[in-house]
């Protein structure tokens, strides 16, 4: 037995400490009343302090320990919102998310881990506040920003405005930067809350201007790794030999096995097949790459693999999980050629009803890579590849449909919220912004990507086996309760109880071709909480599902390789699971729920930087679109011509001064009664496309406000309430509920206020 064999754990230690009658503990106090020997009082406080460094124990400033929870801290990473202001997301199940005020949050960062004493609970419902006491972990060693010169030092002006502070550079720790330049910096000295971060230029990404720096800002940014270390890269071409080791598989490679993706698609993770069966049923084969016949547990490949989380897809380049000889090639389901693949054998009736299913390891070989424009077509019945494949097609389409309105049925939520398709030309500059169109074929797909992830969950449950599940915990009441205040001046109710989401899919349903159809979509959505990775099943609210996980992409998302293994394992090959698997799963689904929001993150910031980029070729050019959003701060305008958002400052707004109507989600001028609303037609100028704050500004046209949908009904009308609406911005104009605003100084989209889930 080891010296630290004989400690207490901490269980023993946090019971100690529950049970002082002198409230904490000095480390000497508790291993008096822990019996622990004088020899091994040492190692004892080594490990106090490793708890401490945990967030499990807190030592406070007179060097007394106690549990957190105990004297009122909470331990969590905090998320810190574009106002400055953050938010702590408890590790803790169940507890509420606790809001820190930006001067309270002393030098802690977006991002890292930290103790906040809970000093406040408002009332109705509304979340604790606090104050951030202890920092446990840093989760940005290096900061994107602006480099810029002065006599003495330099400073770094963050590209990202959730660091609300410059970092300083020491003269001659700047390298090549030149003023102006965007750089990464490596901090050597964190600030507090009188003193700036102190640090280093580690490389220099150049003007924002040059070609492809706004996308490294990002990738660094994010700490984004654009290359794979060596020992990856070797150990991907070790794995590369495996690939004339079958073993034994079940062989497919004579059935129309075809893949269905995006025409610029490399990685293709997911086929299928279809087969008539006796009794009118149909044999729908699932068909995975098998990465985890490559990428062995514990192999550096692995290792990076759980270290990356996932695949991320920029506008104009992918961060792949696995390195390109496998994610593009060896592990690809390509066209023509012999692939490993688990492959999930489905017996389904034409109304849906699954009738039985079974495991494979197999060999596979598409006959077809389709692309979604042509198994659209095939279905539209204007295109067609064969007569075999399109009859394969439409049967899959019509199973696909039934598996949909089963999904209804129950309650599933679908969003249809409209997202943003960036074209780029060859040097990768943007040329247009579309609205991408939901096809018939990507519903195919994803309806068959839907019942696979259930039922693989499903067995998992049956098994009692620990696993990455998908979850999605009900909303929080509190959220609810936000959501019955907005929708109830619209006219619609979620019920007074619990919320089902059947009940919300009838909003949805009711607003759909609705003027206010994105707002209430966004914020429903918003209601809900996030999404993520957890070993045991605690169901899928929007789903409306018993179990679900990711079993469908492990070339590009790691919980669904874990998943592979573990059923493969169990019921391919019929043997247990490893206790090191259990052991190892709470880690696995933090890290890959962590690294998931990154790549969302990222994803989202690369498509904003080319909207940017695209709207600055369009500077002083007149658009029509129709208004998406309105705050207190003024309201945001979705172009029809592009698919683009900008803001029309209230401050640009000079012929009155204007209040926010929350309850109709307008604007209203105090003296004309002009308002503007969601669903308003007008007409803007492109005034403003800032790459550094990220923002693109409008600036609403004399007469701008178009009749066709205006919010004007009963008002002065379009022509007097706009007769200055275009014009120079009158400095200091004002929204009563925003305060006095500066043109082109505004608050981002979302401002000061609660998180958004």
């Amino acid at each position: 037995m080891t010296p630290t064999d004989e400690l207490p754990d901490l269980d023993a230690i946090r019971e100690a400490l529950k049970a002082s009658t002198s409230g904490p503990l000095k480390a000497k106090d508790l291993a008096r009343d822990l019996d622990v020997p004088t020899r091994l009082y040492r190692p004892f406080r080594d490990r106090l302090r490793s708890l401490e460094s945990a967030g499990e124990l807190y030592r406070n400033r007179s060097q007394r320990y106690a549990v957190p929870a105990e004297i009122h801290l909470v331990v969590g990473k905090l998320q810190v919102v574009r106002s400055g202001d953050a938010f702590l997301h408890p590790e803790e199940p169940g507890r509420m998310d606790v809001y820190i005020s930006q001067r309270h949050l002393e030098s802690a960062m977006d991002g890292d881990r930290v103790a906040v004493r809970v000093e406040g609970v408002p009332s109705g419902g509304r979340n604790p506040v606090g104050r951030v006491v202890k920092i446990l972990g840093r989760s940005r060693p290096t900061v994107v920003g602006r480099y810029q010169a002065n006599r003495k030092f330099g400073f770094v002006t963050p590209l990202d405005r959730r660091i609300g502070r410059d970092v300083l550079i020491p003269e001659g720790a700047q390298g090549t930067a030149r003023a102006g330049d965007i750089v990464v910096v490596r901090i050597q000295q964190f600030g507090d809350a009188k003193r700036n971060s102190i640090g280093d230029v580690e490389s220099v990404l150049g003007p924002m201007e040059a070609p492809g720096v706004d996308v490294l800002a990002i990738l660094h940014g994010h700490g984004l790794p654009a290359e794979f270390p060596a020992e990856v890269e070797e150990s991907a071409r070790d794995a590369a030999e495996l690939s004339g080791v079958p073993g034994e598989r079940e062989d497919f490679r004579h059935d129309l096995v075809f893949t269905i993706d995006p025409a610029d698609a490399r990685d293709h993770d997911d086929a299928l097949s279809v087969t008539r069966v006796e009794g009118g049923d149909f044999e729908v084969g699932i068909h995975i790459a098998d990465v985890s016949h490559f990428v062995t547990e514990g192999s550096p490949l692995d290792l990076e693999a759980l270290n990356r989380g996932t695949s991320v897809y920029l506008v104009d380049q992918v961060v792949p999980m696995l390195p390109h000889l496998l994610s593009s090639d060896l592990c690809s389901l390509r066209e023509g050629e012999d692939r490993f693949a688990l492959s999930l054998l489905v017996r389904l009736s034409a109304d849906g009803t699954v009738r039985s299913h079974r495991y494979a390891k197999s060999l596979v070989r598409c006959r077809h890579g389709l692309t979604y424009e042509e198994v659209h077509g095939i279905l539209a019945g204007d295109h067609s590849i064969s007569e075999e494949v399109d009859l394969a097609v439409r049967d899959l389409d019509g199973l696909a449909r039934s598996l949909r309105e089963r999904r209804r049925g129950r309650g599933s939520l679908d969003f249809d919220l409209p997202e943003a398709r960036v074209v780029l030309d060859a040097e990768g500059a943007p040329v247009d912004i579309q609205r991408v169109v939901q096809l018939d074929s990507h519903r195919l797909v994803e309806d068959f990507m839907l019942l696979a992830n259930e039922i693989v969950a499903a067995d998992a449950v049956k098994r009692k086996i620990s696993i990455p599940f998908r979850i999605h915990e009900e909303p929080a009441e509190a959220k609810i309760e936000e959501l019955r205040a907005f929708l109830g001046p619209m006219g619609h109710s979620v019920g007074k109880k619990s919320v089902k989401p059947r009940m919300l899919q009838s909003v949805l349903d009711a607003v759909k071709g609705r003027p206010e159809e994105n707002l209430v979509s966004t914020v429903v959505l918003r209601s809900m909480s996030r999404a993520r990775y957890a070993p045991d099943n605690l169901g899928h609210f929007g789903l409306a599902s018993k179990a679900y996980l990711h079993f469908t992409s492990p070339i590009r998302r790691y919980p669904d390789l874990v998943v592979h293994r573990v059923i493969k394992r169990l019921f391919v090959d019929g043997k247990g699971i490893p206790e090191r698997w259990s052991a190892s799963m709470v880690d696995v689904c933090d890290r890959s729920s962590e690294r998931e929001r990154v790549a969302q993150q990222a994803e989202r910031d690369s498509i904003e930087m080319k909207k940017i980029e695209f709207m600055r070729r369009h500077l002083g050019e007149d658009f029509e679109g129709t208004i998406a959003g309105v705050t207190a701060f003024g309201f945001f305008v979705l172009l029809d011509r592009v698919f683009v958002e900008g803001l029309v400052h209230v401050s640009t707004l000079g012929d009155d001064y204007y209040t926010f109507a929350p309850e109709a989600y307008a604007l209203v001028g105090d003296r004309n009664g002009r308002r503007f609303r969601i669903g308003d037609r007008v007409e803007v100028r492109v005034a403003r496309a800032d790459k550094e704050e990220r923002q693109i500004d409008f600036m609403l046209l004399e007469g701008g406000q178009l009749a066709e949908g205006s919010g004007n009904e009963g008002g002065r009308g379009p022509g007097r309430a706009g007769a200055r609406g275009g014009g120079k911005p009158k400095p200091g104009a004002r929204s009563k509920s925003g305060g006095k605003s500066k043109p082109g100084t505004q608050p981002k989209r979302g401002g000061k206020g609660r998180r958004r889930s």
